[in-house]
């Protein structure tokens, strides 16, 4: 498969996204029929030219149960009547741009309505989940946030000046030169958050934290706990620092502010996957990060009704 880009996937014809897809879907061409499991082999059908009754790109029959299927059938893309090509077009600007695309943009790019595009963009984000494999290891920094909309946007009641009151806690850990993982969390007390890096980093782990009380004791389970204490200015002390997970968190409040203005604690754990994914790949190109993407909207299913009822 030749590097996905956006010239490449914007000149493609129906037919050749939905073959795209499913090379990425299907690699080495073995099809896993969606309707009843068999590898035994599956077909691509094709109109006749003289036919009336065209079938639609990316058709298969399944030689073993007989039934047809779609390329979209079993992932994200299923019974979406959006082409396979705007579909492509929208997971790569996801991916290229490290503060992501918002609805409005792709709104305009694709020509589809602001609630199509909106939906897309959480179907996408569901598509970029990724389950952690294995434990952080090496050294680790440890950080919260909160997030909510500017102060001058809110309505008076809401506004609390300098205190979170009004904002979402989110948490994150970032292995020095490897991965971040975040979540949103109800609060920031140490019965909250200590569970957490006990499920998520190594023992045999330097844990850096900066002073906050939340944190007390981290040394009783991992190799170290080294921190800086913000309130007297020091941020940094040799190699002990928080100033990867800030700039991560950096990274997230600008993307926030830049593309969406506003965020739903209902929907922040799907935006925090987005920007994780983005983060953990980004040894990747923006066509590899694509592909991978892609390769995530298989065996899932987000409904309009769940992307409003359900938080993620």
């Amino acid at each position: 498969m030749d590097e996905i880009t956006f010239s490449t996937l914007r000149n493609l014809t129906e037919e050749e996204a939905c073959d795209l897809f499913a090379e990425i879907r299907w690699p080495g061409g073995v099809i896993a029929c969606p309707k009843c499991g068999s590898l035994k082999g599956a077909y691509k059908l094709k109109s006749k030219p003289d036919s009336k009754n065209k079938v639609a790109p990316g058709t298969y029959k399944c030689k073993d149960c007989r039934r047809k299927f779609t390329v979209k059938m079993g992932t994200i893309f299923e019974k979406s009547p959006i082409p396979m090509r705007d579909w492509l077009l929208a997971v790569y600007e996801m991916n290229e741009n490290k503060t992501g695309v918002s609805a409005s943009q792709l709104h305009r790019k694709l020509g589809v309505t602001y609630k199509t595009a909106w939906f897309m963009c959480h179907r996408i984000r569901e598509a970029m989940k990724q389950e952690p494999l294995g434990m952080l290891l090496g050294t680790v920094e440890a950080d919260e946030t909160y997030i909510g909309g500017l102060e001058k946007n809110k309505h008076l009641s809401k506004r609390k000046g300098r205190s979170p009151k009004a904002k979402t806690p989110v948490f994150a850990m970032i292995e020095r030169g490897g991965d971040v993982r975040a979540q949103k969390v109800p609060d920031t007390k140490g019965r909250t958050l200590q569970p957490i890096i006990a499920q998520n980093i190594h023992p045999h782990t330097r844990v850096m934290t900066d002073e906050y009380g939340a944190y007390f004791g981290l040394d009783r389970f991992h190799t170290s706990h080294e921190t800086v204490h913000h309130l007297s200015k020091e941020y940094v002390r040799g190699d002990v620092h928080t100033n990867l997970a800030e700039n991560w968190f950096s990274l997230l409040k600008r993307g926030i502010k830049g593309n969406y203005f506003h965020v739903s604690p209902t929907h922040l754990n799907r935006y925090l996957a987005e920007f994780t994914f983005r983060f953990n790949n980004r040894k990747l190109s923006d066509g590899q990060r694509t592909a991978k993407a892609l390769k995530g909207a298989v065996g899932k299913r987000l409904t309009y009704d769940k992307t409003i009822k359900t938080e993620a």
